[in-house]
C-alpha cells in the first residue's frame, strides 16, 4: 500500500474510533499494520480499539509493542504507562497474576516514587488489584488510596477506579454500609462524568461484581441494566461476555434458569478466544444453572470443563457430585475446598475473604446431613451465621437461616426448625429468589412433618414442588416466523411486524423451529443449499469427515504463550527466592494451565494440530449472518431483538434457547 493511502488508512481508523466504532476502527488500523504504516504514537489508540472490538490478543500485543518501542527511544514513563496496560489487561481478562507481577516489575523499574503521572495512577491501580485478588487487602488499600491521589491530579479515570477498589476493601472488611454508600456513589460519579469507554466498563464491571459477590442482588440487577444499555451503545467487545455472565446470574436467582443458561452459553462463546482460563467463569455459572435445572449430567459437563480451564468451580461441583449420588466424593470435594482456598483469583469473591468462604460453608451443610456428618453441618452453619451478620446481606441471611433449619432438624428439634425454615422462605422471597425459597419450603415441610403438622406439610411441599417443576418445566413464547417472498412476517408478543429476506433470517428460522436443538453451523450453511436438517446421529457422525483449517493456535498465539509461560518462571523464581510459599503455588498452577493450553494445540514433535477449516469458515458467515438479522429485526421489534439477542446461541453449534428450552 502506498504510503500516502496508508496514512489516511491510520487517519480513517483514528475517526472511526473517535466515535466509537471499533470494528470499522479496527479493520483500517489493521489494514495500514500489515503495510508497516503504524507509529508508535498510533499504537496506544490501536490497542484501544483492540479491546473495544473485542480483540484482546491484539490489544496485548500491541501495548507490548509500545512498551519495547517507547523504552528503545528512552520515554521510560510512558513505556512504563504501557508495561502497566500490559498488567491491567493481563490481571482483568486472563487471571494470570504471576504475568501481571512482572510486568508491574517492569513498569516499576522506570518509575520513581512520588510521581504524579497517568502511569503512576494507573500503576497504583492495578498494584491494588493485584493485591486484592491474592488477599492482602492492607495493601490493597494503601494502592487504593495512592490510585484516588494521584488520579485526582491527572487522571480521572485511575481515580474513579481506586475509588471503587476502596468501597470493595471496605465491604469485604465489614463496613458494608459505609462501603455501598461509596460503591454507589463512586459509580454514579464515575459514569456521570464521561469517562472514556474502558474506563467506565471496567467501573461498571467491578460495580456489579462487588454487589453480587455481597449477595446484594437487587442493587446488582439495577446496575447490570445500566451496564447492558451503555455496552449497546459503546459495544465495547472485550466487556459484553462479562455482562452476560452477571445478567445469567440475575436469570438464574430469578427463576428463568433456561433464559439464564443461553446467556451463559452465549458468553462462554465471547470469553472463549484468548487465554482460556477466564471461561471457567461462565462455565461454572453455567454448571449451577443446568444442575438447578436438573441437568445433573450437563452440569457436570460445563463443571469439568471450568476445572480443565483452571478455574474453581465449587460449590457447584461438589453439589453436582451430590446430586449424582456420589456423596463420599462431594464430601471429599467441598472439606477440601475450605480447607485449601484456591488461588485462582474472582473479583465476585477474592480469596481469602468470608465471601469465598459463604457458599462453600451452605454447600457443606447440605452435603454434611446427606453424609449423616451433623457435628461439621453444624459448625458449617455457625460460621455461615457469623457471616451473615457481619455484612447485612439478606441473600446471606437467608442461606444462614436455612442451614440453621436443616442442622435443627437433624438435631431432632422440628419446632425451632420450623421458625427457622420460614424465616428462610420470607428472606428469599424478599430478594425474589423462587426456586431457593422452594427449597426452603420442602425443609419446612419435612420439619412440620416431623412435629405432626401434616397438613401443613402436604401445603408446603406441594406449594415447592409447584414452583421448581414451573422452573424447570418447558415454556412457550408466542413467536411467528413466517415466510412471504421476499418478506418476513415476525409475530413475538401480540406484535406483527415485517423483515425483508436475508440469509440471516433463514437461518434463525431454522432454529426457531427447532427451539433447544443444537444445530451445526455447517448443517445452517447446507440447508440454504437446499439440503435437509439431519437428524441427531446422522450430524454428528457427518462433522467427523471435514477438513482442515490450519493451527489450532497460529504462531502469534503461541508466541504469547510462550511469553506468558517465561513471565511465569521469573515470578516463580523470585517467589522462591523471597520463601513466598502462597506466590509459588500460584504461579505453579498458572504455568501448569498454560502447559495445558500448548499441549492441546501442539501435536507430536511440536507440530501444530489443527481445526476444521470448513467448520470454521461456516461458523464465522453464519454468526456474521445471524447478527445482522437480528440486528434488523432490532430496528423494527425492540423487545424481540432483545429476546433474540438472549436466546439465539451463535458459535460452532447454534440453538435458540428460549425461556423453558434446553440444549440437547
Amino acid at each position: 500500500m502506498r504510503v500516502g493511502a496508508t496514512s489516511s488508512m491510520v487517519q480513517r481508523a483514528r475517526d472511526a474510533a473517535s466515535r466509537g466504532d471499533w470494528q470499522t476502527a479496527f479493520r483500517f488500523f489493521a489494514e495500514a499494520d500489515a503495510a508497516g504504516q503504524v507509529g508508535l504514537d498510533d499504537l496506544p489508540v490501536f490497542a484501544g480499539v483492540a479491546y473495544g472490538s473485542g480483540h484482546l490478543d491484539v490489544t496485548i500485543e500491541l501495548w507490548e509493542r509500545a512498551h519495547s518501542g517507547l523504552t528503545a527511544s528512552g520515554e521510560e514513563v510512558a513505556a512504563a504507562g504501557a508495561a502497566v496496560r500490559v498488567a491491567m489487561h493481563l490481571l482483568f481478562d486472563t487471571a494470570l497474576l504471576a504475568p501481571v507481577r512482572g510486568w508491574l516489575a517492569r513498569a516499576g523499574r522506570l518509575l520513581n516514587d512520588d510521581g504524579a503521572t497517568s502511569a503512576h495512577a494507573w500503576y497504583a491501580v492495578v498494584r491494588c488489584y493485584e493485591r486484592m485478588q491474592i488477599g492482602d487487602r492492607s495493601a490493597a488499600d494503601t494502592w487504593a488510596r495512592r490510585a484516588i491521589e494521584v488520579g485526582s491530579q491527572c487522571d480521572p479515570a485511575a481515580a474513579a477506579i481506586g475509588r471503587v477498589a476502596e468501597a470493595r476493601l471496605l465491604i469485604l472488611d465489614g463496613a458494608v454500609e459505609e462501603g455501598l454508600a461509596l460503591l454507589d456513589e463512586a459509580g454514579v460519579a464515575a459514569v456521570s462524568r464521561g469517562l472514556d469507554p474502558l474506563s467506565t466498563g471496567i467501573v461498571y464491571c467491578e460495580l456489579v461484581c462487588a454487589l453480587q459477590g455481597l449477595a446484594q442482588y437487587d442493587l446488582a440487577e439495577e446496575w447490570t441494566a445500566a451496564m447492558e444499555q451503555w455496552s449497546r451503545g459503546n459495544a465495547v467487545g472485550s466487556l459484553h461476555g462479562r455482562c452476560r455472565v452477571h445478567r445469567a446470574e440475575i436469570l438464574r436467582l430469578r427463576g428463568r434458569c433456561h433464559e439464564a443458561e443461553a446467556e451463559a452459553l452465549a458468553a462462554c462463546e465471547e470469553l472463549r478466544p484468548y487465554v482460556r482460563r477466564e471461561l471457567g467463569w461462565p462455565l461454572t455459572e453455567l454448571g449451577g444453572i443446568r444442575l438447578r435445572m436438573g441437568d445433573v449430567a450437563g452440569a457436570g459437563e460445563a463443571l469439568l470443563s471450568a476445572q480443565q480451564c483452571g478455574w474453581d468451580p465449587q460449590p457447584a461441583l461438589a453439589l453436582m457430585l451430590l446430586a449424582r449420588g456420589d456423596v463420599a466424593s462431594a464430601s471429599a470435594s467441598i472439606c477440601d475446598a475450605l480447607e485449601h482456598p484456591t488461588w485462582v483469583p474472582s473479583k465476585e469473591r477474592p480469596p481469602h475473604s468470608d465471601l469465598q468462604r459463604a457458599p462453600l460453608l451452605a454447600a457443606q451443610v447440605e452435603i454434611g446431613l446427606t453424609a449423616a456428618d451433623v457435628d461439621r453441618a453444624r459448625a458449617a452453619s455457625e460460621e455461615l451465621n457469623t457471616i451473615a451478620e457481619r455484612f447485612h446481606s439478606t441473600a446471606l441471611s437467608a442461606a444462614a437461616e436455612h442451614a440453621r433449619g436443616r442442622v435443627l432438624l437433624a438435631d431432632g428439634d422440628p419446632v425451632q426448625a420450623q421458625h427457622r425454615f420460614s424465616e428462610a422462605v420470607q428472606l428469599w422471597s424478599d430478594v425474589g429468589a423462587p426456586y431457593e425459597a422452594a427449597v426452603a419450603r420442602l425443609g419446612l415441610a419435612d420439619a412440620c412433618d416431623a412435629s405432626g403438622s401434616t397438613h401443613r406439610a402436604r401445603l408446603e411441599r406441594r406449594t415447592a414442588t409447584e414452583i421448581i417443576e414451573r422452573i424447570q418445566a418447558p415454556g412457550t413464547l408466542a413467536l411467528g416466523f413466517e415466510r412471504e417472498g421476499d418478506y418476513w412476517t415476525v409475530t413475538f408478543e401480540g406484535r406483527t411486524v415485517r423483515v425483508r429476506d436475508r440469509k440471516g433470517m433463514r437461518h434463525l428460522s431454522r432454529l426457531l423451529a427447532r427451539p433447544g436443538r443444537s444445530l451445526h453451523a455447517l448443517d445452517l450453511v447446507a440447508a440454504e443449499a437446499g439440503n435437509p436438517i439431519p437428524g441427531v446421529e446422522e450430524a454428528a457422525a457427518a462433522h467427523q469427515a471435514f477438513g482442515d483449517a490450519g493451527e489450532m493456535l497460529d504462531a502469534k498465539a503461541r508466541d504469547a504463550y510462550r511469553r506468558r509461560l517465561a513471565e511465569i518462571e521469573e515470578d516463580l523464581s523470585d517467589a522462591r527466592a523471597r520463601n513466598d510459599d502462597g506466590r509459588e503455588l500460584q504461579a505453579d498452577a498458572e504455568r501448569d494451565f498454560l502447559l495445558l493450553e500448548l499441549s492441546r494445540a501442539v501435536g507430536l514433535g511440536g507440530r501444530p494440530r489443527r481445526a476444521g477449516s470448513a467448520t470454521e469458515r461456516a461458523r464465522v458467515a453464519v454468526t456474521r449472518a445471524k447478527r445482522q438479522a437480528i440486528g434488523l429485526i432490532g430496528e423494527h421489534h425492540p423487545e424481540l431483538g432483545q429476546h433474540l439477542q438472549r436466546s439465539i446461541r451463535t458459535g460452532t453449534y447454534c440453538a435458540y434457547l428460549p425461556d423453558g428450552t434446553r440444549s440437547s
